[in-house]
């Protein structure tokens, strides 16, 4: 059968894909990340997430919803509590002291390593260098906003090419 009225594109390489997506903790319900803006990506070329949610992704189409179960322990193993310190909070910079921040820190072997601010509270402040999802279990929940074929600029840009944004002039605040 030659023609088939409607079908739509399915995920495959070479396809562009856009879709957002949410983690939620499978333990507590709580929802730890999520993308409302769509991510845009090149099928096979420049993926974005882990490359087995990638596969669950493969001939999905536009409107798909998917939940894809991800062990932490089994990507990024045991939680080490060696990687948790806790500090008096005079002694961590301002700009790091709020829960969720980022630190980059360099051991002395000269490893980089991302810690994340766990707690704090008057006196104390945590960092944790275990990935959050460690120890979790956790569903990516993922849905698929558009498959379309890449087109030859996104190729060789590999992935989304972003316009500025289409601002109305009649908005801009006169000079």
């Amino acid at each position: 059968m030659g023609w088939c009225i409607g079908m739509s594109d399915t995920i495959e390489d070479g396809k562009f894909v856009e879709l957002t997506y949410k983690v939620t903790d499978k333990k507590s319900g709580q929802v730890l990340t999520y993308v409302e803006f769509p991510l845009g990506y090149i099928h096979g070329h420049n993926e974005i997430l882990a490359p087995f949610v990638h596969r669950q992704l493969e001939g999905k189409s536009a409107g798909d919803v998917i939940d894809v179960p991800i062990d932490g322990n089994l990507i990024y193993g045991d939680r080490d509590e060696s990687l948790v310190f806790t500090d008096r909070i005079e002694n961590v910079p301002e700009e790091y002291r709020k829960i969720g921040n980022s630190i980059l820190m360099e051991s002395e072997s000269g490893q980089t390593r991302s810690f994340l601010v766990t707690r704090m509270d008057d006196e104390t402040l945590t960092i944790d260098g275990n990935n959050p999802l460690c120890g979790r279990e956790v569903v990516f929940t993922l849905e698929v906003l558009t498959v379309r074929n890449a087109t030859d600029e996104e190729m060789q840009a590999g992935g989304a090419i972003v316009a500025d944004p289409q601002v109305d002039p009649s908005l801009m605040r006169p000079t």
